[in-house]
């Protein structure tokens, strides 16, 4: 069936997320890994998407950890160059379907101090139809429980539901609760995806 809405994640999605190779800038690379090695700071982060504060959060961590504390803190000071840049065809996709009437929602793991962060440099953030912000549910994917909350705010499920997401655990908690899904690796990808399910032309997904 064709979708009645459609479900963006963000990071890696409308925005790039990728803290090793903005660590591997500052840093080098062989620092980069051995801290990654002896600190989880993907684990840090989750914390903080799943609504903790982020401040307390990083200094928590750059306490226990302090001969890696100034480092540790670059993910707190310097957090939005790791949350960059925009991906812009991503967002014309938005876009397009919004132009359309169709209903576009995020579903994001995010923390809710960092998510106004973001939003003061990428003014699309404000632009989704419904938001489902992991810190605001504090709750992450895959967990099932945030799908369910989608599905309970928007009163769609199933294939009425199209997903995308650039991680395979996210893609298959969504294809559990028989969700239409894309795999993000590309924005042409997901432009043709959009186009192969009936929701926009070839010209409105350039």
């Amino acid at each position: 069936m064709t979708p009645k809405a459609v479900v963006f994640d963000i990071g890696n999605v409308l925005i790039e997320w990728q803290p090793e190779r903005f660590y591997d800038a500052q840093i080098g690379e062989e620092r980069r890994r051995a801290m990654f090695a002896e600190i989880d700071l993907h684990g840090m982060n989750d914390r903080v998407d799943t609504g903790e504060n982020f401040t307390k959060v990083i200094r928590e961590t750059a306490a226990i950890y302090p001969h890696w504390a100034d480092e540790i803190m670059l993910w707190h000071d310097n957090w939005i160059e790791m949350a960059a840049p925009a991906i812009p065809h991503s967002e014309r996709l938005m876009d397009a379907l919004q132009a359309k009437g169709i209903p576009v929602f995020s579903l994001t793991n995010f923390g809710v101090e960092t998510m106004v962060i973001a939003r003061k440099k990428y003014g699309f953030l404000h632009k989704f139809d419904r938001d489902f912000i992991s810190g605001h549910m504090q709750v992450i994917k895959p967990a099932a429980r945030i799908y369910e909350l989608l599905e309970e705010g928007t009163g769609l499920s199933g294939p009425e539901l199209l997903f995308t997401d650039d991680r395979h655990d996210n893609i298959n908690a969504a294809k559990d609760r028989n969700w239409q899904t894309h795999l993000f690796e590309y924005p042409q990808g997901w432009a043709d995806k959009l186009v192969a399910s009936g929701l926009l032309t070839e010209q409105e997904a350039v």
